[in-house]
């Protein structure tokens, strides 16, 4: 249990020194704080079939010849869950924030019939997004029915393939475990917390007559999650206060408020879509607007109706952000995040005296607050970091990691620098030479490198070459650690929408293959039927 780890992880450093001892013990700790053993996760598949109810169709269609193995991956699965959320709430609109090409917006919209307003910061990715999805109309529908047939054609061959057990054991599965309405509530001690959360909660809002009994049960559901959650796994997920709510009011100024001018054209461009409407119901609308928790959203889109809110990938505080309109707007009926780069989340208990921001990336739940939680940017950077990709044998950049360092020194020693607002970038890819690699990086980052020779710049590489193996030795421990600094940023996301008292329902749901995807996890929530 708990305490033997905390027992065994008391012995991994070294009392006086500070210094890990316990390599071993180090790892297994790690491994039981990770997202995947915690058991945390409603699986998929089953918030799929709680969503789906009656209508258990798959609606497949393969999309890697018009995005990478990684997009299509990600695009095909989420767009799925999104398509079903959105038919589960009765909703036609989506809103997908930080859309950036418009890889999923062009395929809900094209694939699910979904009418989608796509919201980029970047003007170029907003315009790219727009052009590569007139090319891709054009040839959507001789596309369509090529992966009908190829699919149709795949089915029939797995069939003849497959032996007749298989059909058996499915068959068996379903008798075993039926959505059965009246008794998915009543049975809630005996269930587990993955089992209870997604068929009770969604069963009763689809079949409830009375709103009045369903928002008591639903009530009484939340409470029970979170008091199980908090009882067997962490004490992070304690029953959190009711009154700790952020609203944001929809008055307040928003920093990227737009002119009359732009309400008008955007106005007109509404009014253009609606009238074309007949002859097409799946409509995608790349716009360019800067997203903050203040967002009003209907400034951006001004025919706003009742939506699913979406991020595929979101960045830094983009990804809480998505959550605090969703908690705040009541046109937001849904959410599904999926967040990614931790390092550039703004944190509230980071730098004291630079505290000009009211809304902060982490923490956002009342618990960590209370407390005054810290990641800092190093555990947030190590966040960012893929044990999955490393387990099967795709290693760390590791050179390229030691050019970075020994260039680091090289300019706090010469150069006397020690912060700077310049980055380096990618230049170890064009880099043909340690040397070549830090004239290279001196020109980006404007530090004249003429009085520089090349012999003292070889003198440093070899200083630090044989330190190597303490690099890759350091990486790996931060990999391993990653798991667990990510699950503590997905569970204030969690906690904050179990703090709101007008979800029914939220949950976190590995979405996608981690070595494919590193970033899995989605944050997803429903509002209650009295919110619809």
């Amino acid at each position: 249990g708990l305490e033997t780890y905390d027992c065994r992880f008391s012995s991994v450093f070294c009392e006086k020194s500070k210094r890990l001892i316990d390599v071993h013990s180090f790892a297994l700790a790690a491994k039981y704080y990770s997202l995947s053993n915690l058991g945390l996760c409603t699986p998929l598949e089953e918030i799929l079939e709680a969503l789906r109810g009656e209508r258990q169709e798959r609606n497949d269609i393969k999309t890697d010849e018009f995005m990478n193995s990684k997009k299509s991956h990600e695009v095909q699965v989420m767009s799925e869950l999104i398509d079903s959320i959105a038919n589960y709430c009765g909703i036609k609109q989506v809103i997908d924030i930080g859309s950036g090409k418009g890889y999923l917006s062009s395929f809900l919209s094209m694939h699910y019939n979904l009418k989608v307003y796509g919201i980029d910061s970047s003007n170029t990715n907003t315009h790219g997004a727009h052009e590569r999805n007139r090319k891709l109309k054009k040839h959507w529908r001789a596309y369509q029915s090529r992966a009908r047939a190829n699919l149709k054609s795949q089915k029939l061959e797995e069939v003849d393939d497959r032996p007749a057990q298989t059909e058996i054991k499915c068959e068996a599965n379903i008798d075993e475990k039926p959505l059965n309405n009246n008794s998915s509530l009543q049975s809630q001690d005996q269930v587990t917390t993955q089992d209870s959360v997604p068929s009770g909660v969604f069963t009763e809002i689809a079949t409830s007559e009375t709103s009045k009994q369903t928002e008591i049960n639903l009530v009484a559901q939340t409470q029970s999650d979170e008091s199980k959650l908090s009882e067997n796994v962490l004490a992070i997920l304690n029953v959190l206060p009711a009154d700790a709510v952020e609203v944001f009011s929809s008055s307040q100024c928003d920093c990227g408020e737009l002119c009359e001018e732009e309400k008008a054209k955007r106005k007109m461009a509404s009014i253009k879509a609606k009238a074309s409407k007949s002859s097409e119901s799946n409509l995608y609308f790349p716009l360019t607007s800067y997203i903050t928790a203040e967002t009003e959203l209907s400034d951006i889109i001004t025919d706003l109706e009742d939506s699913v809110m979406v991020g595929l990938h979101t960045c830094g505080d983009l990804a809480a952000n998505t959550l605090r309109i969703f908690t705040a707007k009541p046109e937001i009926k849904a959410v599904c995040s999926v967040g990614c780069c931790y390092h550039l989340l703004s944190e509230q208990y980071e730098n004291q005296e630079d505290c000009t921001e009211e809304v902060w990336g982490f923490p956002m739940c009342q618990y960590l607050k209370d407390e005054g939680w810290c990641c800092g940017r190093n555990a947030r950077m190590s966040a960012c970091l893929a044990l999955e990709r490393v387990a099967v044998g795709q290693m760390l950049p590791t050179e390229s990691l030691f050019y970075r360092a020994v260039l680091q020194v090289i300019i706090e020693e010469i150069y006397g620098v020690t912060k700077s607002d310049r980055h380096v970038g990618k230049i170890f890819s064009k880099s043909s030479s340690f040397l070549d690699y830090v004239r290279k990086s001196l020109k980006k980052l404007e530090l004249d490198d003429s009085e520089l020779p090349d012999s003292c710049i070889m003198d440093y590489y070899e200083k630090y070459k044989h330190r190597m193996n303490e690099l890759e030795a350091f990486n790996m421990l931060k990999v391993v650690l990653a798991p667990c600094v990510e699950v503590l940023i997905l569970l204030d996301r969690l906690c904050y929408l179990k703090e709101q008292d007008n979800i029914a329902w939220s949950g976190l749901v590995k979405l996608f293959d981690p070595v494919k995807s590193p970033r899995c996890y989605a944050v997803i929530a429903l509002k209650k039927q009295s919110c619809f």
